[in-house]
């Protein structure tokens, strides 16, 4: 599984998750940071909300981002991980 964090230089909020993400173990995933200064889409898409998380998941053979709800700057990394298993598996695994 992949996940996608937008984010841009100084955002201390874009660090937080980032840090969060990296101390999870379950599930397991990828992350892939776009700054999004380095690219004019991405950076007028997102200017005024980042962090912005995705998932990608293949479906049907094909690639398909997902955004997620963003967590609260609060939240744990146990409560980030609950938050990530409820929509990254429908089904509760």
């Amino acid at each position: 599984m992949q996940l996608i964090l937008y984010s841009k230089p100084g955002c201390h909020l874009c660090e937080g998750l980032q840090e969060k993400l990296a101390q999870m173990s379950t599930p397991e995933f990828e992350l892939e940071i776009r700054d999004i200064t380095t690219r004019d889409d991405w950076f007028q898409a997102y200017q005024y909300e980042v962090p912005v998380l995705y998932s990608v998941q293949k479906i049907n053979e094909q690639i398909v981002e997902q955004q997620l709800p963003r967590p609260s700057p609060r939240a744990s990394v146990q409560q980030l991980q609950r938050i990530l298993q409820l929509h990254l598996f429908k089904d509760g695994r």
